[in-house]
């Protein structure tokens, strides 16, 4: 069915557009038009009625675009109106007279992928840039919908398909041991190379999913450190309540933030400290669960406080709260092996409320960075370290290859499978089983691209999408 939709933001604007695509797309046209639709991909200067009262609805540019050379590969068409809210209900309401049906989220988009117009990482790249926020996410998006993930996905897919081809070819001569052992050996060094690219792209850090996401920022330390009143400064804005009395902030509070073009979600969390309070110890349980999980953990320091005051941060791990007794990198205790924080344990100690004190130690010997959160001393610092720190970690030439859960998962899968293959080749198992495991890695791979049937992400990944789109 002929779909039509507003794609550009509702409300009163300069200019609307909005969207046709389907059979019927070329009749609604003509039919808005008084029959006078443009040449193919040429914008023409139309006014438009209601073709069921004659009503003149705007004076506006009209586009054309038979398929399947559209975004759709169906035919498409576009009217780009004045925004005004009545132009805009009246050509809509005119449209969905005609017969035409509204379109659900990402409709358009999905009907692309449909007819092969783009693969699934090339979709999901163009929801992230309708999405991006900062100059690094959208970067990435760019990329991604441009095709840089598709290209590097479906080499591994070639490379594991040649594979396949031989070790098919030795199924197909059993009979012949020297040409079926031949054949089996000549896959090993494709499937060993393509095994070891795998673990490679895995061992990104997730720096494709944290630009998508935001680096994910814990601000942790005692109670009345200035943990809210350095979050406010941050963001520019009063984002969380400031009061003298302790255990104040009880939940975790996030404010994302544009810094020099790296995505920032910051995390304004409970006070470490020992409480009889059951609501302040659950606040104090997400404080740590929010650093374990963090990829960056600025610890608050009180520049007044004149003895050291132990931060728990989970089990075995404990900084001090003042960094004339200890200011080095978190320790990290036995089992904390889990969470994108475990992985990276970054962490820059931050002394606050340095225009109350009477005495500092220099930044440089203690590699603290000393602020007031009130005044606004030392907080450009503190920022170009939030910078530096993204730069660093996920700043680069290449385009990340995992953006996603979803890709992550299936490129595990297929990494799983292709471990199982050589297990087998290992043991002198029954090629067989072997080459079902490359088969199984094959489809990993597809569903990556959507090359394989993928209709239970489907919706998950166009619901992304905004109407019109």
């Amino acid at each position: 069915m002929t779909i039509f939709a507003l794609s550009t933001a509702p409300g009163r604007a300069g200019i609307a557009v909005v969207r046709l695509s389907g059979k019927a797309a070329h009749a609604a046209l003509h039919a808005l038009c008084a029959g006078k639709v443009p040449k193919p991909r040429a914008a023409g200067l139309r006014q438009l009625r209601d073709p069921g009262s004659g009503e003149g609805l705007d004076r506006g540019l009209v586009l054309w675009f038979p398929g399947p050379a559209s975004f759709t590969g169906e035919d498409m068409a576009e009217l780009h109106l004045h925004g005004g809210r009545a132009v805009i209900a009246g050509v809509l309401a005119a449209l969905g007279r005609l017969g035409l049906r509204l379109a659900e989220p990402g409709e358009f988009t999905k009907r692309a992928f449909e007819n092969g117009k783009l693969d699934l990482t090339e979709a999901e790249g163009l929801a992230d840039l309708i999405n991006a926020e900062t100059a690094a996410q959208r970067s990435q998006a760019l990329a991604q919908s441009a095709g840089a993930l598709r290209e590097r996905y479906e080499a591994w897919r070639a490379s594991l398909l040649c594979a396949m081809a031989y070790v098919e070819a030795s199924l197909d001569f059993s009979d012949e041991a020297d040409i079926a052992e031949g054949a089996f050996n000549a896959a090993l060094p494709e499937v060993r190379a393509l095994d070891a690219e795998l673990d490679r792209a895995l061992a990104d850090h997730r720096r494709g999913e944290i630009v998508r996401e935001g680096i994910q920022v814990a601000i942790v330390g005692a109670p009345n450190a200035g943990k809210s009143s350095l979050l406010n400064a941050l963001a520019g804005r009063e984002a969380a309540i400031v009061f003298d009395e302790p255990g104040t902030t009880r939940d975790i509070i996030e404010v994302a933030l544009d810094l020099d073009g790296f995505p920032f979600v910051l995390r304004d969390t409970a006070g470490l400290r020992e409480t009889a309070s059951a609501v302040e110890q659950e606040g104090i349980r997400r404080t740590i669960a929010t650093a374990e999980q963090a990829d960056l953990v600025l610890a608050l320091i009180d520049a007044t406080t004149p003895h050291p005051v132990p931060l728990p941060l989970g089990e075995g791990t404990v900084l001090h709260a003042n960094p004339l007794v200890q200011a080095s990198p978190l320790p990290m205790g036995e089992g904390q092996g889990e969470g994108r924080f475990a992985e990276s344990r970054a962490l820059i100690p931050v002394l606050n409320k340095i225009d109350l004190a009477s005495t500092t130690k220099a930044e440089a010997d203690t590699g603290v960075i000393a602020i007031s959160a009130k005044t606004g001393e030392g907080l450009d610092t503190l920022r170009a370290a939030l910078v530096a720190f993204a730069r660093g970690n996920y700043s680069g030439a290449e385009t990340p290859l995992i953006t996603r859960a979803r890709h992550r998962q299936e490129i595990e899968r297929a990494r799983a499978a292709l471990a199982a293959f050589l297990a087998c080749a290992e043991a002198g198992d029954h090629p067989e089983l072997a080459a079902e495991h490359l088969r199984e890695a094959a489809d990993a791979l597809g569903r990556l691209t959507g090359r394989l049937d993928v209709e239970d992400v489907l919706s998950q990944i166009f619901s992304e999408f905004c109407i019109g789109k």
